[in-house]
C-alpha cells in the first residue's frame, strides 16, 4: 500500500512540485528505498482545510504511515528507517555531521541585504563549500563513499538550492573551482531518484524570491 505524502506545491504553480528541500529529502528517502507512495501538494499560501487538519502547524512534509501523520523530516526519516530496513540508509557514525553546517550560512549569505556584511557572508558560505569539497575528495563519490545514505539525500536538495539560487540572484557560480562538489551534484542531478523529485529551477527560484526581495 503506497504511502501518503503531502509536500509543498510550487509558488505560483499549485498543480506542480514545489522547492522545499526537506519535503524533497523524504521523496528522495522513499526513491532510494523503493517505497510506494503518492503525493499531495500544498499551496502553503492558501493552505487547505484538510491540511490543517492533518498538520495544524501548517508545516510540509507530513506522511501518513500506519494510519498516523507524521511531521518533520528527521523524524520521517528515521521512522522508514526503521519501518523499511532494507536498503539502509544508515551513514556510518563519523560521517554523520558531513555538510551538516553548510546550509545556514547559504541562506545568511543569500539573503543579506547589508553591503558591508556582504563579502563576510560570502567567505563563510565559501568556507563551508571547500570543507565540503575537502571531504568528498577524501572520502567520495558519496559523503559516506560508494555508498548512498541518508546525509547524501538531506545535502543533494540543498545543494540544488545553492546552485540554482546564488547563480540567479548573486550572479556568480557557487561551485566554481570545487572539482569533487562538481562531480557530486552532476552525479547526484543526473541520478533517476533526484529527477524525480526535484523541483523546477524557476519553482525553486520564484519560491525564494520574495525572501531575497524582502517582500
Amino acid at each position: 500500500m503506497a504511502l501518503e505524502i503531502c509536500v509543498k506545491a510550487g509558488t505560483g504553480a499549485p498543480d506542480q512540485l514545489g522547492d522545499c528541500p526537506f519535503c524533497q529529502r523524504v521523496l528522495l528517502t522513499l526513491e532510494e528505498k523503493n517505497i510506494p507512495y503518492t503525493t499531495k501538494l500544498v499551496d502553503l499560501g492558501n493552505k487547505p482545510q484538510w491540511f490543517l487538519d492533518i498538520s495544524p502547524e501548517g508545516k510540509v512534509p507530513v506522511i501518513n504511515i500506519d494510519g498516523k501523520w507524521v511531521a518533520d523530516s528527521d523524524v520521517i526519516v528515521r521512522i522508514l528507517e526503521e519501518k523499511y530496513p532494507e536498503s539502509s540508509l544508515v551513514p556510518p557514525p563519523e560521517f554523520a555531521s558531513a555538510g551538516s553546517t553548510l546550509f545556514s550560512p547559504f541562506v545568511k549569505f543569500l539573503l543579506n541585504k547589508d553591503p558591508k556584511a556582504e563579502d563576510e557572508t560570502k567567505q563563510a558560505f565559501l568556507k563551508e563549500l571547500k570543507t565540503l569539497d575537502g571531504h568528498l575528495q577524501a572520502n567520495g563519490p558519496h559523503i559516506a563513499g560508494p555508498k548512498v545514505t541518508s546525509i547524501d539525500l538531506s545535502l543533494v536538495p540543498k545543494l540544488y538550492h545553492i546552485d540554482t539560487t546564488v547563480g540567479h540572484f548573486k550572479n556568480f557560480n557557487a561551485f566554481d573551482g570545487l572539482v569533487h562538489v562538481n562531480n557530486y551534484v552532476g552525479l547526484w542531478f543526473q541520478s533517476k531518484s533526484f529527477k524525480a523529485t526535484a523541483a523546477t529551477k524557476d519553482l525553486v527560484i520564484a519560491g525564494w524570491s520574495k525572501k531575497v526581495n524582502g517582500a
